[in-house]
């Protein structure tokens, strides 16, 4: 398996820094983030990159002899947004970071699926969480009217360029479960569209990565190494749809995601939260994790995404990279028997 991070955590230093790092956690993939909601801090002068060779060949330089390469690009984002000051910025992030990757050498972009408006002239992505009733399924057939044609023009630019988009099975997207990815690929005809075998995500909602990698097979094309913790006490009263987010205001620290919407402050006594590998699941959890994803693709790349709060930036990636890391060797171990 090849072991990296996604570099999100590491933006508040300059792309030497973020290699050095990696490569202090005895780890030797860095995926850039390219676009959508957050900026690409780690790849400056994207657009010269893209028109020169001698720019590209300065870029890829900065990771000569650190042991450390380019694990992919990540371009998450919302490219159905229905505001087209966020929408289609965010889809012309994605397909830059397609021509992006063949320069680059890549074969992977992760993204998200998106989530249109839930009728024409919306200014607001609409989730239908769960469609009892038949209004519900009047918004989902047009959200897949809406998707259904972006991602096939997006596989063919794919498929040009010799990249597989590796979607992220995020809730508040069109494509969260493997249901919605097999529905997607067969309404498209998709050749170069995957997923991105984000775990995180899949617990909380009470899905088993495991499972749903195996059951997806080829169709999983990249992996994302974060945990999630479900706090019991809490889950009982609130659920695992709590949505006791607060507001940031103007002048408090907050993430724009886009026009004007903003990442708000996790609920107090959360239900669940992010957290660093092993404090959710143990060591064996992430061994039959990378068994899973080995059995699929034995050079798959597997990054860490650290969102884990109570730890610093460092702190969080060294508890992950080492149940990673050990996890790894427990499955070397097991093959070489």
């Amino acid at each position: 398996m090849k072991l990296g991070v996604y570099d999100a955590i590491l933006h508040d230093r300059d792309l030497p820094a973020a290699i050095a790092a990696v490569a202090d956690l005895g780890l030797t993939g860095i995926e850039l983030n390219s676009g959508g909601f957050l900026p690409a801090a780690h790849i400056p002068g994207i657009e010269q990159i893209l028109e020169s060779d001698a720019a590209r060949d300065d870029f890829l330089a900065v990771f000569d002899g650190t042991g450390v390469e380019i694990a992919g690009l990540n371009c998450n984002g919302n490219p159905l947004h229905p505001n087209p000051v966020i929408g289609e910025r965010h889809a012309a992030d994605v397909a830059r970071s397609i021509r992006l990757a063949e320069r680059l050498g890549q074969h992977r972009v992760v993204t998200m699926s998106g989530l249109p408006g839930g009728e024409p002239g919306s200014r607001r992505p609409n989730w239908i969480v769960n469609a009892w009733n038949s209004a519900a399924l009047d918004v989902l057939d047009y959200q897949w009217d809406v998707a259904v044609p972006f991602w096939r023009e997006l596989d063919r630019m794919a498929a040009d360029h010799d990249v597989k988009i590796a979607l992220e099975l995020h809730p508040q997207n069109l494509v969260f479960n493997s249901a919605d990815v097999h529905k997607l690929v067969e309404l498209t005809g998709s050749t170069h569209l995957g997923v991105e075998l984000d775990a995180s995500h899949l617990f909380w909602q009470q899905m088993d990565p495991v499972a749903v990698i195996r059951h997806l097979g080829e169709l999983v094309v990249h992996a994302a190494a974060k945990d999630v913790r479900v706090n019991v006490e809490h889950a009982a009263l609130y659920g695992v749809l709590d949505n006791r987010f607060r507001r940031l205001s103007p002048d408090e620290a907050r993430t724009n995601l886009g026009g004007d919407e903003w990442a708000n402050e996790w609920p107090a006594e959360s239900a669940w939260d992010f957290v660093a590998l092993g404090r959710g699941h143990d060591v064996a959890y992430w061994t039959e994790f990378l068994r899973a994803l080995h059995e699929v693709d034995p050079g798959m790349l597997v990054n860490i995404e650290h969102e884990d709060v109570s730890l610093g930036r460092i702190e969080g990636l060294e508890v992950a990279a080492r149940v990673l890391r050990e996890a790894d060797s427990r499955l070397t171990a097991s093959l070489a028997e």
